[in-house]
């Protein structure tokens, strides 16, 4: 499965991690850039430049609820610059911990989703306390997951069940493990890919064309996203191998 070429590099040098690291390990080899041909698989996005220039960008507010996270609320809206910028949109009532987010907090989020047309039926009563207190109640009980390594993986395999992407929980950790030791912000800027531009980054080590290219709709643009960076490996694992599962060693 492994091939041997510019993509290959040892083990044991260290990785250089990038902003704050959760978690500390080596990663192995970037992920090769091939084109989509299997149906296993989602198709590739287009490239972010033009899809994001095009998109609307607007300010909505937000309260927190339990289990909230900067990751999810970010993916949720689809958040320009992933949780990076909405930390620092939102720093003053985050705090210091962007781990620790505290439910009925108002957040400022920047989103490029449109917003939602109103009935035309729709008057006064549509805003009343009950029904104010009915959609808060939905939005807390909405699926969250744990903003850790066991949340990121069953938060990707969700995604990519709805997307017709292949891949366990045992396949996805093992081979995050040996990417990157669960530290999602880790980055290679020692090999080959590195030199010529395109670091290996996060859980899985993706390139960045093959993070671009493979990325999953409805996920970040941020490499270094956990979920992003899980689906958009899978999507290409699915490509090249036929699923995470199959991938044993090196890419």
């Amino acid at each position: 499965m492994a091939r041997r070429g510019k993509h290959r590099r040892p083990r044991t040098n260290p990785l250089i991690r990038h902003v704050v690291a959760a978690g500390t390990g080596t990663a192995a080899l970037a992920l090769p850039l091939l084109g989509a041909t299997t149906a296993s698989a989602a198709q590739p996005s287009q490239a972010p430049a033009a899809a994001q220039a095009a998109a609307q960008v607007r300010s909505v507010t937000y309260k927190t609820v339990k289990g909230d996270t900067l990751y999810g609320i970010a993916h949720k809206y689809d958040t320009p610059g992933g949780w990076r910028q909405l930390y620092k949109d939102n720093r003053a009532v985050v705090g210091d911990n962007p781990r620790l987010i505290h439910p009925g907090v108002e957040f400022t989020v920047r989103t490029t989703k449109k917003a939602s047309t109103p009935s035309k039926t729709a008057d006064k009563a549509a805003t009343t306390p009950k029904e104010s207190t009915v959609a808060q109640a939905t939005q807390a009980s909405a699926k969250t997951y744990p903003n850790n390594l066991d949340g990121w993986i069953h938060e990707a395999m969700d995604i990519m069940a709805q997307k017709g992407i292949p891949g366990s929980y045992d396949g996805i950790y093992r081979n995050i493990m040996r990417e990157s030791s669960g530290n999602p912000q880790a980055i290679n800027n020692w090999d080959s890919n590195a030199a010529a531009g395109t670091p290996s980054k996060g859980l899985l080590q993706t390139i960045d064309p093959t993070f671009q290219a493979y990325h999953v709709d409805g996920t970040s643009w941020d490499p270094f996203d956990p979920v992003a960076n899980i689906t958009a490996a899978c999507n290409y694992a699915a490509q090249r191998y036929g699923s995470i599962d199959n991938v044993f060693g090196p890419y």
